[in-house]
C-alpha cells in the first residue's frame, strides 16, 4: 500500500510540475509590455539609395536617444516590443527586425545595431494597405500583450496598390489599433505628371486612425532623425504631445481628419502613369 501510495504521489507531483511548466509557458506566451509597436517603413522606388540610407540612420540614430530610452523606461512595465519592416507592393515587405522586447537602454541600442547592419534595399510600388493589413496581423500573432497597440506608417506617397487604404485602416482601427503617420513630403515627388504636395493631409484623412493617432510631416531630409525620435517618444510614452512646437512643420500633430480628400488619388494617379507608360513602349 505504501508502495502505491508513493507512486500515487509521485505521478501527482508529476502532473503539477507539468502544470507549472504549461503556465510558464503561457506567460512566456504573453508577455506584457507597454506598446507593441510595428514600424512599417516604406522603401518605394521613388526614393534613391542615399534616401533610404537616411530613413534607415534616422531611426537608428532614434534608438540610440536617451529620450526615447527615458520614454521606454517610464512605462507602466517599462518595456515595449517593436518590430521594424519596409514595405512596398502589397505582396512585397521585408521584416528588418522581428518582434524584439525592449526594456533597457542595451536593448534599444541593440535595437539600432540591428537596424544599421540590415542592408539597405528598394522595392517597388506603394501599398500603404498592404502595410497595415500586415501590421494587424503582427500584432495579432506576436507573443505580447500591450497596453497599446501602434502600426506606424512612414512614407513619400499615397497608397497606389493592393485595396483601398480606407478600408485597411478601418478594420485594423475595429481591431483596438493606433495608426500613425510620418509622411515624407519631400520637394516635387512625382505620381505620374502630377505631384501630391499635401501628402499630410491625404495622411491625416485616409490613413491614420484609433485613439490618440496623429500626422508628424517631414518636410526635408534635415528634419528627418529629430521627427523621427519625436514620434517614437510620443508612441513609447504615449503622453501628451509635449515640447511640439509651434511651427508649419508639427502643426498637424494629434491632426483630426477633415474627410475631404481623396482617398483613391493614389490609385488614380498610378493608373495614369501606367497608361502613360505603356503607351510609350
Amino acid at each position: 500500500m505504501k508502495a502505491v501510495s508513493r507512486c500515487w504521489r509521485a505521478a501527482l507531483g508529476s502532473f503539477a510540475f507539468a502544470g507549472l511548466l504549461d503556465m510558464s509557458a503561457t506567460a512566456a506566451a504573453s508577455e506584457p509590455v507597454d506598446v507593441e509597436l510595428v514600424l512599417a517603413v516604406d522603401i518605394s522606388s521613388s526614393m534613391t539609395l542615399d534616401e533610404l540610407v537616411l530613413q534607415r540612420q534616422g531611426y537608428v540614430a532614434a534608438f540610440r536617444s536617451p529620450e526615447v530610452a527615458n520614454a521606454i523606461r517610464d512605462g507602466v512595465h517599462g518595456r515595449v516590443a517593436v518590430t521594424y519592416v519596409e514595405w512596398g507592393a502589397s505582396g512585397s515587405r521585408r521584416i528588418v527586425v522581428p518582434w524584439t522586447l525592449i526594456g533597457s537602454p542595451s536593448d534599444a541600442l541593440r535595437m539600432a545595431d540591428a537596424l544599421e547592419q540590415a542592408p539597405v534595399k528598394s522595392l517597388y510600388q506603394t501599398s500603404i494597405s498592404g502595410a497595415i493589413r500586415f501590421g494587424q496581423r503582427a500584432i495579432n500573432g506576436n507573443e505580447f500583450t500591450g497596453i497599446r497597440r501602434v502600426i506606424d506608417i512612414s512614407g513619400d506617397g499615397p497608397n497606389n496598390q493592393g485595396g483601398l487604404v480606407t478600408a485597411s485602416r478601418d478594420v485594423a482601427v475595429s481591431d483596438g489599433i493606433t495608426i500613425n503617420g510620418l509622411p515624407l513630403i519631400l520637394g516635387d515627388r512625382a505620381f505620374g505628371d502630377e505631384t501630391l504636395p499635401d501628402l499630410d493631409v491625404y495622411y491625416a484623412d485616409c490613413v491614420i486612425g484609433g485613439p490618440r493617432s496623429f500626422v508628424l510631416p517631414v518636410r526635408s531630409w534635415d528634419q528627418f532623425p529629430e521627427a523621427v525620435r519625436r514620434k517614437l517618444v510620443l508612441e513609447l510614452a504615449g503622453g501628451a504631445a509635449t515640447g511640439a512646437g509651434s511651427s508649419e512643420e508639427t502643426a498637424r500633430l494629434w491632426m483630426t481628419s477633415g474627410g475631404t480628400t481623396d482617398c483613391s488619388i493614389g490609385e488614380t494617379l498610378w493608373r495614369g502613369w501606367s497608361n502613360d507608360n505603356g503607351d510609350t513602349n
